[in-house]
């Protein structure tokens, strides 16, 4: 009976908590032996949220660290207090398999269901804007663009970390990429491309930021991180740029006491210099 409920635990696991806009596992060891300790004493964990899609199935919006936390005990991935699932009683190992968690089930059109995540937004480990949209315009081209965007190490950290502030498994790069490209337009964006095969229009328009940056500003300063050079791109990328000459005036507002914030200087220059810059 033991070994059924394990597998029971598994199945869910597999079909709802991991759903493909959710990101990686990020509680801590205490967070994780915390969740362990609610459910051995029978106290109630915060509710969690549901989200019902189009074909019956379920997935977890809210509550996918704590429920994770609960079956990696149950597998016997870690112990708590020296006491692995195996070294347990049949009791209390069926305490914590029987142990009802409280769900609330979010039905709605996209813009009802956003509009609802925003509100409800969400204690514990909170959803980010981004998050929230991957679980509204979840399919095949979101799930192209986080092997690019999402996952720790991804490519567009391995290009652009020097660039990018935030953190891929929290969707900033994902986010950042898709309001360069959209003119911040980001939900509209995700909804008109949500069904596309692939994301590769998304991805070649980062590279092509990226090569822009190291060519018009060769270079690098720690001041760059955090610009949005994107939307610098979308404006200056059809025309030809002096980038020696740019490069000497950065210098000396690099060196100016007066300037303040120098991670303005770069959007600065590209602006006021018109004789640099040469329409193609």
């Amino acid at each position: 009976m033991l070994m059924t409920k394990k597998k029971a635990w598994w199945g869910m696991v597999a079909n709802y908590i991991r759903p493909k806009y959710q990101r990686e596992f990020v509680y801590k060891d205490k967070q994780r032996d915390s969740v362990i300790e609610t459910v051995k004493k029978n106290f109630p964990l915060n509710v969690m949220y549901w989200v019902k899609n189009e074909d019956d199935t379920y997935e977890v919006l809210d509550g996918q660290q704590r429920t994770i936390s609960i079956c990696e005990y149950a597998k016997g991935s870690f112990s708590l207090n020296a006491l692995y699932m195996h070294n347990l009683t049949d009791v209390e190992a069926n305490q914590i398999l029987d142990y009802k968690l409280m769900i609330y089930f979010c039905e709605g059109n996209d813009k009802e269901k956003l509009d609802w995540f925003k509100t409800i937004n969400i204690a514990g480990e909170k959803l980010t804007d981004q998050e929230l949209r991957n679980a509204i315009y979840t399919g095949t081209w979101l799930t192209n663009a986080k092997k690019y965007f999402s996952k720790s190490g991804c490519a567009a950290y391995g290009i652009g970390s020097d660039y990018m502030t935030g953190s891929p498994i929290r969707q900033d790069y994902l986010e950042t990429a898709i309001s360069w490209l959209s003119n911040d337009k980001i939900e509209e964006y995700m909804a008109v491309n949500q069904h596309k095969p692939n994301a590769n229009e998304l991805w070649l328009y980062f590279t092509g930021v990226m090569n822009w940056i190291k060519v018009v500003f060769p270079k690098y300063r720690r001041e760059m991180k955090g610009v949005s050079f994107g939307f610098l791109y979308n404006k200056f990328k059809d025309t030809a740029i002096d980038s020696a000459k740019l490069e000497k005036e950065i210098t000396q507002l690099m060196q100016d006491e007066d300037v303040t914030k120098k991670s303005g200087i770069y959007e600065y220059v590209l602006t006021r210099n018109e004789k640099y810059l040469v329409v193609i």
